[in-house]
């Protein structure tokens, strides 16, 4: 969007936002939404204020920033960091570059580990690579007598989780700046879960646009995809009690090498399942460890 001086008329809210429509088009598969999103945040009002007041006038700065956050929205930046925050679970998470943007699909390893988790129990949970505290935060507070360790080993995604803990209120959660269980000592756990990096380094996927403002150290596992998946499904077995339980999230064709990865080392009542969309996405099995 070109930063040129138009009449009151251009900056009402209907107006900026068939402008900004009209230069996301082509990159974004999203452009309302994308939008929205960001004038509503930039208004610090809710995407229904934006359709009950169209007509409404934009400052002269609001727009010029409006613009601003339209044209790096179309250079491919995603929404989440543009905006600072995404909701996963139910909850807002604060982002930045430091930290992969949660995605929808992994609700659904939350959603499986729950399933696990009595409401009245006091499991011992670790969350591997926990990025902004995606999935550990979700089930400690889902959980509140249960105790979670978010483990992470970038130290600046560290603090965005902990920021978020202290946001969202939710104590019953510790951190861990380890790589996977390089930091974990003598730690034993009634289940581990872990949304690792799982594409490999020649994937033509990682060409999109918007994976470019992510850490490529929380997308792109190696050379097969399945380096990091591996070395967790073996350390997990020296930090599972007895009988506990071992989740992750894969790649969509990553389902059957994932399961047979678990039972070829030792895992037992081992399954997989499908997202919300039918694709392989969570693998599960249990451990008689310690």
């Amino acid at each position: 969007m070109q930063h040129t001086k138009t009449d009151s008329s251009s900056h009402t809210v209907s107006s900026a936002l068939h402008n900004a429509v009209l230069c996301l088009n082509k990159n974004s598969n999203t452009p309302r939404l994308d939008a929205e999103i960001l004038l509503a945040t930039l208004l610090g009002k809710p995407r229904s204020y934006l359709h009950t007041w169209p007509q409404n006038q934009l400052t002269p700065a609001q727009h010029f920033a409006f613009c601003e956050l339209i044209e790096r929205r179309r250079e491919g930046e995603p929404v989440a960091y543009l905006t600072g925050q995404q909701e996963f679970w139910s909850l807002i998470y604060r982002v930045t570059p430091d930290t992969l943007i949660p995605r929808p699909e992994t609700e659904h390893l939350v959603e499986l580990a729950l399933r696990q988790i009595p409401k009245d129990s006091c499991y011992q949970i670790a969350d591997l690579g926990t990025g902004p505290g995606t999935i550990a935060l979700a089930l400690a507070h889902e959980r509140p007598r249960c105790h979670v360790m978010a483990v992470e080993y970038c130290g600046q995604a560290l603090q965005v989780a902990m920021e978020n803990a202290r946001r969202l209120g939710i104590t019953n959660v510790t951190f861990r700046q380890s790589d996977w269980f390089s930091n974990l000592a003598q730690d034993r756990f009634d289940m581990i879960t872990a949304n690792p990096p799982y594409i490999c380094s020649n994937d033509p996927y990682l060409a999109q646009k918007e994976l470019h403002y992510e850490p490529a150290t929380a997308l792109v596992s190696g050379p097969t995809g399945f380096e990091a998946i591996e070395a967790i499904i073996v350390g997990a077995q020296s930090h599972l009690k007895s009988e506990a339980c071992l989740l992750l999230e894969h790649g969509y064709d990553q389902g059957p090498a994932t399961t047979d990865l678990l039972r070829r080392h030792g895992y037992h009542d081992v399954a997989g399942y499908k997202d919300y969309a039918g694709h392989d996405r969570v693998a599960m099995g249990r451990y008689n460890g310690i």
